[in-house]
């Protein structure tokens, strides 16, 4: 029987790899920057968390989730989105009770959505997500916009602007789904099951079908803005005029809901014009969620954050860099003599930090300085039946193409001087 992999998962290859560490890496120094650490959390969680965290009126829960018994009977979903782990980490963890009031922490890994495979999505698929939790203010909402400004900064996408709306507070929340349910209700009949089924539940929703995306009630239909509380304009305006002081370019965009039940107040996505990614494509986004640990069991908490798919950061990467470093040497021997003496001096050699790989299948030198190449192997090392007995090795600089005799005891100080280390 021929395997393959399941419909919406994608194999990672070798060569692809180094592509998917650069990012990583880009990820985790940002993060340091902004001193956000990571938190790691259960690949599956009791699906109750998301039903009660992510909403159950929410395409992700009711079409997307992948969710089933365990051999007790427990409902259990390999998780969609990374925030709701947080969150339940975070209460279960008491780290409410912590000295410093602002948690930041950042996740990275993947998540398991049930949805139509396209470019840059899969079923499963990679984020990286950073939470803000234990302070309500205008200020971090615009710290985790600048974060999510600068990663996408640094994978050096072009054409980039951050769009950003206000849900407001319970307050202006309830005002607004009675503006919604009111402007709905003579059209409830022309919309969709899924909009008439969230039109009790979050008539928000309503807003993010995309089956009626294009019925004049949804280009008609009241704005956020327009119903915000006292206190909730003034939280938006203070956003605005902070992002004004940092000079970033900013949208208002009164269509912006966000697709999770859990937001409030702030939400923000970064929209792109990069050829690499299409016209008006979605990098990442966020928001603010006041209520959302609460609703799980904790004390009442603020949060923000945002998420970015890793796939789709990975089509942002230019495709034309050289991401595979290379080695610092290639050992090459003749010989069964000579390869035991280089699996010894490969040992040494990675035990003071360098980079090794050895030729295994007993070929001739053309072929080994092939691998080499193809390793981008800096420096090559020659043993042969002269070397062998003469105790020193034949060090080839792969770039300048000269050659110099190197005694076994110095080799490590000659590559350290070699590499500048």
């Amino acid at each position: 029987m021929k395997y393959s992999a399941p419909r919406g998962t994608v194999d990672i290859l070798p060569d692809a790899s180094g592509k998917w560490e650069k990012l990583e890496r880009i990820l985790r120094t940002i993060a340091s920057n902004y001193h956000v650490k990571e938190m790691r959390t259960p690949i599956f969680e009791h699906t109750e968390l998301f039903n009660r965290a992510v909403g159950d009126t929410t395409d992700v829960v009711t079409k997307e989730m992948y969710t089933f018994e365990d051999k007790k009977g427990r409902s259990i979903t390999l998780r969609p989105e990374g925030t709701a782990g947080i969150a339940r980490a975070y209460v279960e963890n008491k780290m409410y009770a912590l000295p410093e009031k602002l948690t930041k922490v950042f996740y990275m890994g993947p998540m398991f959505r049930y949805e139509r495979p396209q470019s840059g999505r899969q079923r499963q698929f990679h984020q990286f997500g950073v939470e803000m939790l234990g302070v309500e203010s205008p200020y971090v909402d615009v710290e985790c916009m600048m974060m999510a400004i600068t990663v996408v900064k640094a994978l050096g996408l072009e054409n980039v602007t951050l769009h950003i709306n206000s849900l407001g507070d319970e307050e202006s929340r309830d005002a607004y789904r009675k503006a919604l349910q009111d402007h709905f209700r003579p059209v409830l009949s022309d919309l969709c099951e899924d909009c008439n089924a969230r039109f009790e539940k979050n008539p928000l929703r309503i807003l993010d079908c995309k089956v009626d995306a294009k019925h004049e009630a949804m280009k008609t239909a009241p704005k956020t803005i327009d119903y915000l509380s006292e206190s909730a304009k003034a939280h938006f305006d203070k956003v605005c005029a902070l992002l004004d002081d940092l000079e970033v370019d900013y949208v208002i965009d009164t269509n912006l809901v966000r697709g999770l039940d859990y937001y409030s107040h702030t939400v923000f996505e970064i929209i792109s014009d990069d050829p690499k990614l299409g016209a008006g494509a979605t990098v990442g986004g966020g928001g603010r969620y006041n209520g959302l640990v609460e609703e799980i069991g904790g004390p009442a908490t603020p949060g923000v954050g945002f998420a970015f798919g890793l796939e789709r950061l990975m089509i942002a990467l230019n495709d034309n860099e050289d991401d595979d470093e290379g080695i610092d040497a290639y050992i090459m021997p003749l010989g069964e003599e000579a390869r035991d003496l280089g699996m010894q001096i490969s040992a040494v050699l990675r035990a003071n930090g360098f980079s090794v790989d050895m030729d295994y299948a007993g070929r001739g030198f053309k072929g080994q300085f092939k691998s080499a190449d193809r390793f981008k192997a800096t420096y090559s090392l020659l043993l042969g039946e002269d070397e062998v007995k003469g105790e020193y090795v034949n060090i080839r600089d792969n770039k300048t193409k000269e050659q110099e005799q190197v005694p076994f005891e110095d080799i490590v100080s000659y590559l350290e001087k070699g590499l500048g280390l």
